[in-house]
């Protein structure tokens, strides 16, 4: 496990967009998610204001500042597996506007750059926060290689990410202007 987030780190900061980034949302990996961990300290150790989300009762997200990882909590949200999420002040859902690159977590994703996420809608509304905010930041997931897929389903409201990021290394996606 260890060996991959290493991996997930190292592809993933080769991303110019991450290298010229000053802020960047992302999250912290849950289960059997790629590890974001050691990431999300390479980031923070670069100097990048990194935006970890909080999850409101409403499956909307909130944001907070990750500051290492004594900056994280264990929060037992009602009917959810716990989640490890910033401490401190909360910074509202529209912090995630001024980020330069959204990490996005995922099931899959397909040869159109279309995710599947797991169902509850909080990063719908992030990507939907986004547009209408005219915020156009690198949407790039984190996902396993057998987790990039021929086609998953779509609907109307969902938008493509720009890249995943895998183990083996960068895939970007045809349109994604990255």
């Amino acid at each position: 496990m260890q060996a991959a987030a290493a991996a997930f780190a190292e592809h993933a900061l080769e991303l110019r967009e991450l290298a010229h980034a000053r802020t960047v949302a992302a999250y912290v990996s849950v289960g059997s998610e790629p590890g974001t961990l050691a990431l999300l300290d390479a980031l923070h150790a670069r100097g990048v204001r990194v935006l970890l989300p909080v999850l409101l009762p409403d499956n909307d997200l909130d944001w907070g500042i990750y500051s290492g990882r004594d900056s994280l909590g264990r929060v037992q949200h009602a009917g959810k597996m716990p989640l490890l999420e910033p401490v401190g002040e909360r910074l509202g859902p529209d912090a995630v506007t001024g980020a330069d690159a959204v990490l996005l977590p995922g099931l899959a994703v397909d040869a159109r750059g279309m995710r599947l996420g797991r169902g509850g809608g909080s990063y719908d509304r992030v990507l939907a926060r986004l547009e209408r905010a005219g915020a156009r930041p690198a949407l790039v997931v984190l996902l396993y290689d057998t987790e990039v897929v021929a086609r998953v389903p779509a609907e109307p409201h969902d938008r493509p990410v720009h890249a995943v990021v895998t183990p083996s290394g960068v895939r970007r996606f045809q349109g994604s202007g990255m």
